[in-house]
């Protein structure tokens, strides 16, 4: 089965800045959707901060298998009902991989619940990445290490939660080491948090970058039929119950009225 990936990105750099645009001329957006349809057995849709709803409509997103984010300079532009709207989805079974400044998307700040804040310099230095677990199928077919030659530094400590699993831990010129990348399930939904990805850098036109873009979406996949009560809390009456059973103390609510959220 084809895998129905989206790639979002806020778009805003590559109207603003010219060494961005050069970089990215179909935006960041384009070279990641390019990568994914390389990757094969992926389909590929785009959708930027700009379009109505953000791109991320009711209907896009029921027919969205895995939803990659890009984000930076406009997190906060993105309407609240958007990310619930995402965020419900999530829930449901669709993968999510949050790419670089997006740790501090409104997303992913509110599936991790936490500030997920680090410290950070603009220096185009080499970033060193290690893999932590050559059989995990985010890293299928990698070396043991591998370099991206200029990127910005992430440093720790990473305010996230504690992951499902750490895959990558990079290593910068000045010293700092950082969690790059990163597993979580939120409901029915993988999450994959990847660190590399800095818009001054030709980083989405990595060979290795771009393979991994390609495992993490088929990692992300959920074939199983959208989750859709897991945001419900439905009023089970007593003559429904699997053991039949008699009403013996006072109640609050009738049967089948809803409850308090």
């Amino acid at each position: 089965m084809t895998i129905r990936a989206l790639v979002w990105n806020e778009n805003r750099h590559e109207q603003t800045n010219a060494l961005v645009r050069r970089l990215y001329p179909q935006g960041i957006h384009g070279a990641i959707a390019e990568a994914l349809k390389d990757a094969g057995g992926i389909s590929v849709e785009t959708a930027t901060l700009d379009e109505p709803e953000h791109g991320l409509t009711v209907e896009k997103l029921e027919n969205t298998d895995v939803l990659l984010w890009w984000g930076h300079k406009a997190h906060g532009e993105v309407k609240d009902e958007i990310v619930k709207r995402v965020q419900e989805r999530v829930w449901e079974g669709m993968g999510l991989i949050v790419l670089h400044s997006g740790h501090f998307s409104k997303i992913f700040k509110q599936l991790m619940g936490t500030p997920c804040a680090l410290s950070w310099r603009e220096a185009g230095e080499v970033e060193r990445i290690w893999v932590l677990n050559k059989n995990h199928p985010i890293a299928e077919g990698l070396p043991e290490h591998f370099e991206i030659e200029h990127e910005e530094m992430y440093g720790e400590p990473f305010t996230v939660p504690e992951p499902m699993e750490t895959l990558f831990i990079s290593w910068f010129e000045g010293g700092e080491v950082f969690r790059s990348g990163l597993t979580y399930q939120r409901g029915a939904g993988k999450i994959f948090y990847f660190r590399p990805g800095h818009e001054a850098y030709p980083t989405y036109h990595n060979a290795t970058v771009r393979q991994i873009l390609g495992n993490a979406v088929r990692w992300a996949y959920n074939p199983a039929t959208a989750w859709k009560r897991v945001n419900q809390a439905p009023n089970t009456p007593h003559d429904k119950a699997p053991v039949p059973l008699e009403v013996k103390g006072p109640r609050l609510h009738e049967d089948g009225e809803e409850g308090y959220k």
